[in-house]
This record gives structure tokens, C-alpha cells and sequence, in this order.
């Protein structure tokens, strides 16, 4: 039987799965890292959940601790030597229509970015507010409105190679 704690945990994971998962596989294309991912994003909520005093909304938290649990994976990973997956079931990035292919172009320059403005092109591309993205990354919403400037520049200056 569940605690007070683990159901309202639970619940949260459900409600929130989805934002869980968009972070996730922004950071990685493999099937298996991504469901390793979300398992550390998962352990990061548990492990600081009992410390949420509400200070930001629930949304805002669980975008935080998923951002910063990726990120922190995507630079051990860079540290780490470099393996290639055995198998993919799925592709979910290799369509074959227009708006797949531009879709695709525009990840494959996100994913040229440092991992910082990366976060914060996710959670513009999420149609968060300014505000919102300020609270998830840590950073004055002035400084948001500077990056993003910046990030969407330097996207439009990069080529598709």
C-alpha cells in the first residue's frame, strides 16, 4: 500500500509525464538513453521532493530538476567514451515529409548549442513565458530576452551540415 508521499509523487509523475519525456528526448536520439534519462530525471524528482517547498509552481520544478538531470547526463556523456546502440525499433527523427525534414534541420541545429541555450530554446519552443523560462533556468527574465535574441540569430547563421 502507497503512503501519502509515493501517491502524490505518483500522481505528479503522471500529470507531468509527458514534459518528462520532451526533455528527455531532446537530449538524446537513442531509444535506451532516453529510458535511461527519464529514469534519472525520475530518481532527481523523488530524491527532491521532499524538499519542494512550493516556491515556484509544480511545472516549473519538474522542468528544472528534468533540464538540470539531462544536462548534467549530457556532459558526463561528453566525458565518457562514445558507444553506438545495437539496435532502434523506431526512428522518430528520420520522416520523410517537408515539415518532418524541417523539423529535423531545426533539431539537428538546437542540438549544435551548448546545452544551457539549448534549455532555454526547449522550454521557448513550449510556448512557456518569459517568466517561466526565467524561473526553470535560473536567470532574469531581462537575460531570457537577451539569449533568445542571441540563440535565434545564431540558429538562422547556421548551416544544415
Amino acid at each position: 500500500m502507497m503512503n501519502d508521499k509515493e501517491f502524490e509523487f505518483t500522481k505528479i509523475v503522471k500529470e507531468y509525464k509527458k514534459t518528462i519525456y520532451t526533455v528527455c528526448y531532446f537530449y538524446s536520439k537513442n531509444s535506451e538513453e532516453v529510458e535511461d534519462l527519464y529514469q534519472e530525471v525520475l530518481i532527481s524528482l523523488w530524491n527532491g521532493f521532499s524538499h519542494f517547498r512550493g516556491d515556484c509552481s509544480m511545472r516549473t520544478w519538474v522542468w528544472r530538476v528534468s533540464l538540470n538531470t539531462c544536462t548534467s547526463f549530457e556532459r558526463k556523456k561528453k566525458r565518457r567514451v562514445a558507444t553506438v546502440p545495437l539496435t532502434m525499433d523506431i526512428d522518430l527523427y528520420n520522416e520523410t515529409d517537408v515539415e518532418s525534414r524541417q523539423v529535423q534541420m531545426l533539431y539537428d541545429r538546437i542540438n549544435r548549442l551548448d546545452v544551457f541555450d539549448r534549455a532555454i530554446i526547449l522550454l521557448w519552443l513550449e510556448n512557456m513565458s518569459y517568466q517561466d523560462i526565467a524561473d526553470v533556468v535560473g536567470v532574469s527574465v531581462a537575460n531570457i530576452t537577451t539569449r533568445l535574441f542571441r540563440i535565434k540569430e545564431q540558429l538562422k547563421s547556421m548551416s544544415n551540415k
